[in-house]
C-alpha cells in the first residue's frame, strides 16, 4: 500500500499543479472513516482505495479523479454523507464520488434490480465524466486481484460473471485493453477453474520445449523490418488464457489444433512505416487469408487503430503481427486515459459519444432485466464494419441484420424500416450483414416497429426500442378493450351510474388511476362482477349472486392480434367467423370459433361474447388439403391460392403416401366468404381429393 507521502510525490512527479492538500485530507479523511474495517484478506480497508488511487497514478489521472478513487467507497461503507463529501472537497468529486457508488442499500429490491439500478446510476454518471469509469474500473481490477481471499464461492463467482459480462468490455469500449485482458483472465479463472489450468499448463509445456521461441522470432521481424530501413520496436508474447479459451469454443477445436496463440507488436515511427512494414512481412512470409484487418483506415469506436495480419511462420506455425506507431501504440495501451498520459500527441475519441448507445438502451429499456440483457448485448460482441450510401462508417456486432443497421443510424429509421438494400440488392430484413457492405434502409412513414423483428434484431439498442414500441402498443390497446369491455359492464347496471361512480370505483377497487382500471378488466385482474360492484355495491345481490349476463358482443375492431388479444391456433378464426372469447386472469383474451374443439377445456375461463365490427379485414385461415401423388398437384393447388389472391405463409407435407399427400397450409385472407371461394374452388380441381379448414 502506498504512504501517503508516496502517493502525493507520485501525482506531484506527473502534475506538478496538483493540489496537494486535497490529496493530503483526502488521504487522511479515508483512513479516518474507515477505521478498523478490513476486507476479507485481514488488510484494513482504506488500503483498498489507496491501492485503487495508485492504480490511477500509473495512467497520470488528474488529482480530482484521484480523490475520488480515495474516497469511493466512504459513502456506501461508512457514515459519511454526499453534504459532508461535497462540503470538504468540492462538488465535482462529490458527483464522482456518487456516480462510482452502488445501490447496495436498497434492501426491498431483488438481486437483478439491484443489478441493473447500479449500472443505470453508474452508467448516467459515466455519460458525463468518464472519469467515473476509470476510477470504477480501477477500483474493479483491484477487487478481482484480491478476489481469491473471499471464502464464498457462490459470492467471487458471482463478482467474476459480473467482471466478465459488464466491466471488461467497458474497458474495451473505452480503449483499456490492459484492464480489460488482466480482469478477463482473473474472472476466467474463477468461472473455469479448470480449464484455466489446463490451457496455462499447455503454455508452460509449450515455452519448455521452445525454450526462447518468442525472443527468436522477435529479433526475426526487427531484423526483417531494420533491413529495409524501419526502426522497429518488436515484443512479442502467448494470448492470454481467456483469449485462448474463447477461439477453442468459437471454433470447436482442442488447444493443440489451435495454430495461433502466438501475438507479435512492432511499433514504429510513423503511419506509413505501418504500411510498408505490412507489405514487407507480407513478402517474406505467406499471409492467412481473411485475417488482415485494417484498423488505421476504420479505427474502432474506441479509436483504436492498428494493422492486424496473421503470417505462416517457419515449421508451418501461425503468428499474429500488429504494425502501430508510436501514437497509436499509446492510445492502444492507456485508451481514454490517454488523454491525460500524452495530452500533446494522441487523439482520444469522444468520451460521452462512447456511452450514447448505452444510455439510450436505458430510456427504452423497462425492466431490469431488458437492462442487464441489452446492455451486456450491446457490449460484449465481435464488431464489424457497414457503410451507409454515403459512406458513413457504421460498427455493429457480428450476426447483425438491417434492422441493427437502421437503429444504430437512427431510432426513427428502425421504427419505419421496411426493406433494405445490401451492396444495391434488396433483401428482407433479417439478411445478416457481412464485413464492409454498403447498407441502404427503405423506409415508410407508415411502418411500425414489428413484433417479429424481435426475432433476429441483435444489437441491444434495437430490441430495446422494439420492445419499448411493443410495450407501449399493448398498454394503449389494453387500455382500448378494457374501456370497451367497461362500457358493457356499465350497461347492465339497471340503474343509471352517477358521475362520481368511475372514480368512486377506481378506490375501491385500490386503482390508481382510469388506465390502469380499464388495463385491469382487459386481463382480468378484476372480475366483471367485482367491476359492478365497485361501481354499484349492492347492484350484483350479493357475492354470491349470478354475474349478469353479457347483452352485446364486444367489438375487436382496431385492435391489433398477438397484441391486446391472441388469434387461438387451434382454430385460427377470420372475419366472417362466429367467435368468443376466453378470458383467463392475468392473460390476454384468446379468440376461437364457436364450433372449436378445444372450447371443451376452457370451463376454467370466463367467457366473453365478441364480435368482429365493421369492416374488418384479414386473417390468417388454416387449410387441409389432400392431393393426388402425380406431377403438378402442389403447382395446381398453390395455382389456386394465387388466382384467388391468397399468400401463403406456411406449408407443411403432414403425411404421404403412394396415392395421395396431405398439405396444412396457412394462408392469408379477407374474410370467411374469401375462405369458402378458395375452398370451392380446390374442391374442383382434378387433382384435389379433398380440401377442409382446419
Amino acid at each position: 500500500m502506498l504512504r501517503q507521502f508516496q502517493l502525493v510525490e507520485k501525482v506531484k512527479g506527473y502534475d506538478p499543479d496538483a493540489d496537494e492538500d486535497m490529496l493530503n485530507r483526502a488521504y487522511v479523511y479515508s483512513v479516518q472513516k474507515h477505521g478498523t474495517q478490513t476486507r476479507a484478506s485481514g488488510d484494513p480497508y482504506y488500503s483498498h482505495p489507496i491501492e485503487v488511487a495508485g492504480i490511477l497514478t500509473d495512467l497520470h489521472l488528474d488529482d480530482e479523479t484521484i480523490v475520488t478513487a480515495i474516497l469511493h467507497d466512504t459513502i456506501e461503507d461508512t457514515l459519511t454523507t454526499m453534504e459532508d463529501i461535497e462540503a470538504r472537497f468540492g462538488p465535482n468529486v462529490a458527483r464522482m464520488v456518487d456516480g462510482v457508488t452502488k445501490l447496495s442499500k436498497i434492501e426491498a429490491m431483488s438481486e437483478n434490480q439491484r443489478a441493473a439500478e447500479n449500472l443505470r446510476k453508474f452508467l448516467l454518471a459515466t455519460s458525463d465524466d468518464l472519469r467515473v469509469l476509470l476510477v470504477k474500473l480501477a477500483d474493479r481490477l483491484h477487487n478481482m486481484r484480491t478476489l481469491h481471499y473471499i471464502k464464498n464461492e457462490e459470492k467471487r463467482r458471482r463478482i467474476a460473471k459480473e467482471t466478465m459480462d459488464i466491466y471488461a468490455p467497458l474497458a474495451e469500449r473505452i480503449g483499456m485493453y490492459e484492464f480489460m485482458q488482466e480482469m478477463q483472465t482473473l474472472a476466467f479463472r474463477e468461472l473455469e477453474p479448470e480449464a484455466y489450468e489446463s490451457i496455462t499448463k499447455r503454455i508452460e509445456q509449450l515455452n519448455e520445449g521452445g525454450g526462447d521461441r518468442i525472443a527468436r522470432i522477435s529479433s526475426g521481424i526487427k531484423l526483417l523490418l531494420t533491413r529495409s530501413g524501419i526502426d522497429a520496436q518488436v515484443s512479442g508474447r502467448e494470448k492470454h488464457p481467456y483469449s485462448i479459451w474463447r477461439k477453442m469454443q468459437e471454433r470447436h477445436i482442442s488447444f493443440e489444433q489451435l495454430s495461433d496463440i502466438m501475438a507479435f507488436r512492432a511499433v514504429v515511427p510513423t503511419v506509413e512505416d505501418c504500411y510498408r512494414g505490412l507489405g514487407i512481412i507480407h513478402r517474406r512470409w505467406p499471409m492467412v487469408p481473411g485475417r488482415f484487418k485494417d484498423y488505421v483506415s476504420t479505427p474502432k469506436r474506441n479509436g483504436y487503430r492498428s494493422l492486424h495480419t496473421s503470417v505462416i511462420h517457419s515449421e508451418n506455425r501461425r503468428i499474429e503481427i500488429q504494425l502501430r506507431s508510436e501514437d497509436m501504440h499509446a492510445q492502444a495501451e492507456h485508451g481514454y486515459a490517454a488523454h491525460w498520459m500524452y495530452k500533446q500527441s494522441v487523439q482520444v475519441p469522444d468520451g460521452p459519444g462512447l456511452m450514447k448507445d448505452l444510455v439510450e438502451i436505458l430510456e427504452h429499456a423497462d425492466t431490469a432485466e431488458e437492462v442487464l440483457e441489452h446492455t451486456r448485448m450491446a457490449m460484449y460482441q465481435d464488431r464489424i464494419f457497414a457503410f451507409t450510401p454515403k459512406g458513413e462508417l457504421i460498427q455493429l456486432p457480428k450476426g447483425a441484420t438491417p434492422i441493427d443497421f437502421a437503429y444504430a443510424v437512427h431510432t426513427r429509421l428502425g421504427d419505419q424500416a421496411v426493406g433494405a438494400k445490401i451492396n444495391g440488392r434488396v433483401v428482407p430484413l433479417r439478411t445478416q450483414i457481412e464485413n464492409g457492405d454498403q447498407v441502404a434502409i427503405l423506409q415508410s412513414r407508415a411502418q411500425e416497429p414489428q413484433p417479429v423483428w424481435l426475432n433476429f434484431a441483435t444489437t441491444g439498442k434495437a430490441r430495446a426500442a422494439i420492445r419499448r414500441f411493443v410495450r407501449h402498443k399493448e398498454r394503449d390497446e389494453l387500455i382500448a378493450l378494457g374501456r370497451k369491455i367497461y362500457d358493457e359492464i356499465a350497461r347492465r347496471i339497471p340503474a343509471k351510474l352517477g358521475k362520481n361512480a368511475l372514480a368512486e370505483a377506481m378506490k375501491r377497487l385500490k386503482q390508481p388511476d382510469e388506465a390502469s382500471l380499464m388495463q385491469a378488466i382487459a386481463r382480468r385482474t378484476v372480475t366483471d362482477l367485482q367491476v359492478m360492484e365497485a361501481l354499484m355495491p349492492g347492484s350484483t345481490g350479493g357475492a354470491k349472486a349470478a354475474v349478469p349476463e353479457q347483452r352485446e358482443a364486444i367489438s375487436i375492431k382496431g385492435l391489433t392480434p398477438g397484441v391486446a388479444y391472441d388469434m387461438a391456433p387451434c382454430c385460427h378464426p377470420v372475419p366472417g367467423d362466429r367467435i368468443v372469447g376466453l378470458r383467463r386472469a392475468d392473460e390476454p383474451i384468446v379468440i376461437h370459433t364457436i364450433d372449436c374443439n378445444s372450447l371443451i377445456d376452457g370451463h376454467d375461463a370466463d367467457w366473453m361474447d365478441v364480435a368482429w365490427g365493421d369492416g374488418s379485414d384479414g386473417g390468417t385461415a388454416r387449410i387441409s388439403v389432400i392431393v393426388q401423388n402425380e406431377p403438378g398437384a402442389l403447382a395446381a393447388m398453390a395455382g389456386i391460392f394465387a388466382s384467388h389472391n391468397a399468400n401463403i405463409v406456411n406449408l407443411k407435407l403432414e403425411a404421404r403416401d403412394t396415392a395421395f399427400h396431405t398439405f396444412v397450409a396457412d394462408i392469408e385472407v379477407h374474410d370467411r366468404q374469401h375462405v369458402m371461394r378458395i375452398l370451392a374452388a380446390l374442391r374442383a380441381a382434378d387433382a384435389v381429393v379433398q380440401a377442409e379448414r382446419s
